[in-house]
């Protein structure tokens, strides 16, 4: 299960950023569902995963468009605000030929309060790992302690340090941060791992782009590889890590070190090839 942001991302691929006053034509442009959580529970589909996402979209058109564009890649969605007509967020998102970087500017999940369902309990039960990236906190919080009662695999997306993430770190057992993602008082990745394992995080890692993810747990630690690739796009490939990640640790079962850097290694490979090509969507496309 997958709890987090859904977002209709509106994705333009142009050859710089423009300036102010500036118009310019997008070589190419992809419109589809985003959101780290929505992405993540697509690429946990996509590769043979029952994924289930439970979020905040709405009956507006553009959230019509968002929640069938996630059905129709596999994945089951919970609405929590289907009686909205507000619009979802969208992001607008300028991805940069030659680099592959991205610009995004989004209103995130600030629209919405979200409280825990009735049956949370139930969703969680028939899952083997609940995935949140830390939008919707309170929410968050709620699935990740009822994840730890039931004895189910907690993992969180870190792509920043937001506010209340505190409250959240007691209930996981896995952590998976961007380089981005600085607790306070933090500035390196060494400095954050020795932060989330004093927080009760068992097991955590921080990726770095294209350099070696580093990994720490309760019998060591270490660094896993990154394949090198072409970058064509980079918008996604976190969240497309943290789909294989799930998907391979909900095959293994217990989380040892070697079982946690080989989930590593076998996840980093399906987001280094997410970012060979342009959309978060080609990369499937592709096998």
């Amino acid at each position: 299960m997958f709890v987090g942001l859904s977002t209709l991302d509106v994705i333009q691929l142009v050859d710089h950023v423009p300036g102010g006053n500036e118009k310019l034509t997008a070589r190419e442009q992809v419109v589809a569902a985003g959101g780290p959580a929505a992405n993540a529970a697509v690429a946990f589909a996509h590769l043979g995963g029952r994924a289930t996402l439970l979020t905040a979209i709405g009956s507006h058109p553009l959230g019509v468009t968002v929640a069938a564009d996630l059905e129709r890649l596999g994945v089951t969605v919970v609405d929590l605000a289907a009686d909205s007509v507000e619009p979802p967020p969208v992001s607008s998102v300028l991805v940069t030929a030659s680099s592959g970087d991205r610009a995004v500017a989004s209103t995130n999940a600030t629209g919405y309060r979200l409280s825990a369902p009735a049956r949370l309990g139930d969703l969680v039960a028939d899952c083997d790992v609940v995935e949140l990236d830390g939008h919707h906190m309170e929410l968050a919080v709620a699935a990740a302690h009822a994840a730890r009662t039931a004895g189910r695999l907690t993992v969180l997306d870190g792509g920043s340090w937001k506010d209340g993430t505190e409250k959240l770190l007691p209930w996981l057992d896995v952590a998976v941060c961007s380089e981005n993602f600085r607790p306070p008082g933090t500035k390196t990745p060494a400095a954050t791992l020795r932060f989330l394992r004093d927080h009760g995080v068992v097991r955590s890692a921080v990726s770095r782009g294209e350099r070696p993810l580093v990994w720490a747990g309760p019998e060591g630690g270490g660094t896993v590889d990154v394949p090198a690739v072409r970058v064509a796009d980079t918008l996604g490939a976190g969240d497309v890590l943290h789909g294989a990640l799930c998907h391979h640790l909900a095959q293994r079962g217990e989380v040892t070190s070697s079982s946690f850097a080989e989930a590593l290694r076998g996840a980093s490979v399906v987001a280094s090839r997410a970012c060979a090509s342009f959309g978060t969507r080609a990369w499937m496309r592709r096998g």
